[in-house]
């Protein structure tokens, strides 16, 4: 994999190059950055029982435009929706629909917006009213997996220690890591190089260089790691039907280590938790 200048690069397509962005650029993401966490954190009151995560959308596509971004999701690759609502056993890409949240349910709500060309991509898992024990624990670990995956970010390093460093602490705590889906780059691009598998071997993988951009968004499972897609072409589930959580955030490598662009501005991007 080759690294090439942003300004280099095309501005809207892939083009198997790892870019890497200038100081004025790393100035957008934390604009469409702050976006992001800013809906999420606006969503927290939301979400209870008896919301349908149809309405969710429907609130995040108004909070968009009032703000002249645009959400991601809508329209890509043929989704209809402007967010994703993964709730219970859906690992990721669940699409929102009428049916109301549950007490007891947990949830995750990934919002990407589009703001002045680039792309700001985070998520979070959301309690729906009191959960069970064993599903707050899941959340718990999952965002501490996130945690210990940006921690592994610095110049030098390689997407495997990110990987390594997910994956050994979720297996730890008797939980499985998705191997069907990844991290990304992204910024003027969606979904971009490189790739940034949430397991790995540690000194494997792509060397981190200051100026990328990507994602870092575990999948982790209370039970076994495999799942499905279904017929719906976009949801995807555990195949043993176990609770599955999920957490991510937009970063940047800098000069000494990373910069978090979507955190909440809240301090509250694990809502659930009692911390």
């Amino acid at each position: 994999m080759s690294f090439i200048d942003s300004h280099l690069a095309p501005a809207s397509r892939k083009s198997g190059q790892i870019k890497l962005h200038s100081p004025q650029e790393f100035e957008a993401m934390r604009r469409v950055g702050r976006l992001a966490g800013e809906a999420l954190d606006m969503l927290i009151p939301m979400v209870k029982p008896g919301v349908t995560t149809q309405a969710l959308d429907e609130v995040i596509y108004e909070f968009s435009l009032a703000r002249g971004a645009y959400p991601a999701p809508l329209d890509y690759r043929g989704y209809r929706k402007s967010i994703c609502t993964s709730v219970n056993h859906v690992v990721c890409h669940g699409v929102p629909d009428h049916k109301p949240l549950r007490e007891g349910d947990i949830v995750n709500i990934d919002v990407t917006f589009i703001l002045d060309g680039w792309h700001g991509d985070a998520s979070r898992m959301f309690a729906v009213g009191e959960i069970p024990r064993k599903a707050q624990r899941l959340i718990d670990v999952t965002y501490e997996s996130l945690l210990r995956g940006i921690a592994a970010v610095k110049p030098g390093a390689t997407t495997g220690d990110i990987g390594a460093a997910i994956q050994q602490y979720a297996e730890s705590e008797r939980c499985s890591v998705v191997r069907d889906f990844c991290g990304h780059g992204l910024g003027r691009v969606f979904h971009d190089e490189p790739n940034i598998l949430h397991y790995g071997v540690k000194g494997q993988g792509v060397e981190l260089r200051p100026g990328m951009f990507f994602t870092i968004e575990p999948m982790i499972n209370l039970g076994k790691p495999q799942v499905k897609v279904l017929s719906d072409g976009w949801t995807a589930v555990t195949r043993d039907r176990s609770l599955s959580a999920q957490f991510e955030h937009s970063i940047g490598v800098t000069e000494t280590g990373v910069e978090i662009f979507t955190s909440s501005p809240q301090g509250r991007d694990n809502p659930s938790s009692a911390n």
